[in-house]
């Protein structure tokens, strides 16, 4: 047993209720040093445990107890016949296998039991939760024994256990493992990635959420089993309980203000698009230029900033209806201020996120799978194709137009100035009507800034968004077989472009 905690109040609860304890191991130890009788399964079984405790557990007297129907002749016949004693209750879980694997720790014993149990729940309990020792012992305590819808519960819950410790040692093997006594090669390590062939998944329901997209739906936040991500420890100091949007964009705010490169970073997203981002030399002036960006779609977005909260920040929060904030830390007068002014703001503190590795789309019958899209920002990689070369100051704005167009639904636009993004076009059916909308959003506040692009330009026209804003340079994938045309125009209207080789696409 992996998680000890309560064991012995169980045991103590089962011994006063007049039950035989068998144990091994530090578990067994533990019972017998509270004072509680307990057999050693060696004692049970008459096998010491052996092969350097692979084999512990594996024996008739112990299977044969637990998979024992009492209610059929030949199984009552087989106990006698073999000195089989029933187990009325199995109380097991395993180690996390994903926090130290290894060929050693893929436990043999204990998943066969848990599984033995839960098949035979009709007459045996199987207990794999140490939360629920308390309730199992009170029912025990006023029935005498188990409901079947307890049992079948429990059983539930067994073989849920065993899957995710079944998944987790799958996800070692298809990561790529050398098998015993091998290391891996070379040739190994510089193969092409393929998905693997299957993919197991467990999944623990983490949090409730008030509703899913809308009122009439129902939502909830699950974490993926053996692993931990930033929501696990996530601190919310304030505001309503989360909705499945609230979680939905505040992952996408929280993943963008990290993706601005190292410096102060605000965000703003709207339906998972960003409405405003900005990067400065501090955080409140990241926050009000991300806002200013389009201060109109802000209302009720959610807000991310990848620096401590402060009192100056907050107060400029104040006035604008927000849904989330979240931020790495708060000063303590930015918080009570936030938690006085704000009722209903959800304030969130969290650390930095990661990003899977992995993102899955549900459809008929099944998922879409595909490896995450990783943001290349790397100027000796990245082109220059026209007469005119991007100033140190515009090559700062190409930047952070490339991260940013990067997390906007395509077909996307992004016009940036001075580090800031005065206007985003976002989840058009073509390109012309994406630049469109960011140079209606921008006002004027594009002059001599960046103009990026998700995807290539497949005509030249596609130009005519950054000549109208009047952007300085243009930043995009490349690829088109018109690519020469649009070079041309380029050049023609005296911009600077630069092909990244990378198009970033968003559904």
């Amino acid at each position: 047993m992996y998680d000890k905690a309560g064991v012995v109040d169980l045991a103590r609860g089962l011994n006063e209720l007049g039950w035989d304890l068998v144990s091994s191991g530090g578990t067994a130890r533990a019972i017998a040093e509270a004072g509680i009788p307990v057999t050693d399964v060696a004692d049970l079984t008459g096998f010491p445990a052996i092969l350097g405790h692979r084999v512990v557990t594996l024996h008739p007297k112990v299977h044969g107890g637990i998979l024992a129907d009492p209610t059929n002749p030949e199984h009552r016949a087989d106990m006698d016949t073999y000195g089989i004693e029933a187990i009325d209750l199995v109380v097991a879980n395993l180690y996390p296998f994903s926090a130290e694997p290894s060929i050693e720790l893929i436990d043999i014993g204990g998943p066969a039991m848990v599984r033995a149990a839960a098949k035979n729940h009709a007459h045996v309990g199987i207990v794999t939760d140490p939360s629920r020792y308390d309730e199992v012992l009170a029912e025990l305590r006023s029935s005498g024994s188990l409901s079947l819808d307890t049992r079948r519960g429990l059983a539930r819950d067994a073989f849920a256990h065993t899957a995710a410790y079944d998944a987790e040692i799958l996800a070692w093997f298809d990561a790529g493992q050398p098998a015993p006594g091998e290391a891996a090669s070379a040739a190994d390590a510089d193969a092409p990635a393929e998905l693997p062939a299957t993919i197991s998944l467990t999944l623990d329901r983490a949090q409730v959420l008030r509703y899913g997209e809308n009122p009439h739906q129902v939502g909830a936040r699950y974490t993926t089993r053996g692993e931990q991500g930033w929501w696990a420890t996530a601190v919310q100091h304030g505001g309503k309980d989360m909705s499945y949007l609230n979680v939905y964009d505040t992952e996408a705010a929280w993943q963008l203000a990290h993706s601005l490169g190292d410096g102060p970073a605000a965000v703003v997203i709207k339906h998972a698009n960003p409405c405003g981002a900005a990067v400065a030399d501090d955080i409140l002036t990241a926050y009000t230029r991300a806002h200013e960006c389009d201060s109109v779609s802000a209302f009720g977005g959610i807000v991310a900033v990848n620096r401590p909260v402060s009192l100056a920040v907050a107060e400029a929060i104040q006035p604008v209806f927000t849904e989330v904030l979240i931020a790495p830390a708060y000063d303590a007068d930015a918080l009570a201020f936030l938690q006085e002014k704000k009722k209903n703001l959800r304030i969130l503190e969290a650390t930095a996120p990661a990003m899977p590795e992995l993102t899955l789309r549900s459809i008929d019958g099944g998922y879409l799978v595909q490896t995450a899209d990783h943001v290349t920002v790397d100027r000796s990689a990245w082109q220059v194709v026209t007469e005119r070369q991007p100033t140190e100051a515009e090559w700062a704005d190409i930047e952070v137009a490339w991260r940013v167009v990067a997390k906007v639904t395509s077909n996307s636009i992004v016009l940036v100035k001075d580090g800031t993004a005065v206007g985003i076009g976002c989840g058009q059916q073509n390109r012309r009507d994406a630049g469109r909308l960011a140079g209606e959003k921008a006002a004027g506040r594009a002059v001599g800034g960046v103009y990026a692009s998700d995807a290539f330009f497949p005509f030249p026209d596609g130009l005519e968004g950054a000549i109208e804003a009047g952007a300085a340079c243009v930043v995009q994938p490349g690829g088109s077989i018109r690519d020469d045309e649009v070079i041309a125009a380029a050049n023609e209207a005296g911009l600077a472009m630069v092909l990244t080789g990378e198009r970033h696409f968003r559904h």
